[in-house]
């Protein structure tokens, strides 16, 4: 299938003639265990066929153009995977985008997690003029951040490419990410690169007092994301952010 970066993706027809997923790079088992947990916390994504270590299959999620009753269902699923709550902000185990690392160890307030395993995740691998901007910025977190919101089960990577849909139905979401951290750093990756309708917004439900400022410190980390893997072609993204938060 078209797309992807990092990861083979197929079509495969079983001798039923149902057509699955077959998905081959990357950590299958825990991709494999992040859909499950988002199922498990009531909103859509692909049921998990098999997962061994080199190879993933899972049914496949109806795509095509959604209308703004596919966004209102996504808004409201998503608001539901956003009200499954962990005990503490990160996950059980690290995880990467291809050659960047997502470290995921747990930590004891949201602005430590922030600035530790995501900003500060691997300065080493950002151009030397670009770390102590961020480093400014982590130690600027805890008057910038909430110290203890809600740690919401995060899809982790919900770029609009992985938001399925339709016609009027939310199909599901692929790709996960996951982990437990504050809602508005899912919401704020949809806004990279479009911005959903209002319709998502309306169904979502009411958004925290000063999400307007926090918005580009949460895309600071899909923007280094894509610094690291795609280049320079990034680096403007990067900066525009840094900038728009005074750092």
């Amino acid at each position: 299938m078209q797309g992807g970066d990092i990861s083979a993706v197929y079509v495969a027809t079983l001798d039923d003639g149902r057509d699955i997923i077959a998905k081959q790079g990357g950590p299958c088992r825990t991709e494999a265990r992040m859909l499950q947990a988002v199922a498990a916390a009531g909103c859509r994504a692909p049921d998990v066929l098999h997962a061994d270590a080199d190879l993933l299959l899972m049914t496949r999620l109806a795509e095509g153009s959604g209308s703004d009753a596919a966004w209102a269902d996504a808004g409201a699923q998503i608001a539901r995977l956003h009200a499954s709550h962990g005990a503490r902000y990160g996950w059980p185990e690290d995880t990467a985008f291809g050659p960047a690392p997502c470290p995921a160890a747990v930590s004891k307030n949201w602005p430590e997690f922030w600035a530790e395993r995501r900003l500060l995740a691997w300065p080493d691998a950002l151009p030397a003029d670009l770390r102590p901007r961020l480093a400014r910025l982590a130690a600027r977190l805890p008057d910038l951040l909430p110290h203890d919101p809600a740690p919401s089960l995060l899809h982790g990577d919900l770029w609009q490419g992985n938001v399925l849909m339709e016609d009027d139905r939310f199909s599901g979401l692929i790709d996960p990410a996951c982990y437990h951290g504050h809602a508005e750093v899912d919401l704020a990756m949809l806004c990279v690169f479009g911005k959903p309708p209002r319709a998502f917004w309306n169904a979502y439900g009411p958004l925290e007092d000063g999400w307007d400022a926090r918005r580009p410190i949460y895309q600071l980390w899909p923007a280094l994301v894509h610094l690291r893997l795609f280049g320079a072609g990034y680096r403007g993204m990067v900066e525009s952010l840094l900038t728009r938060v005074g750092a």
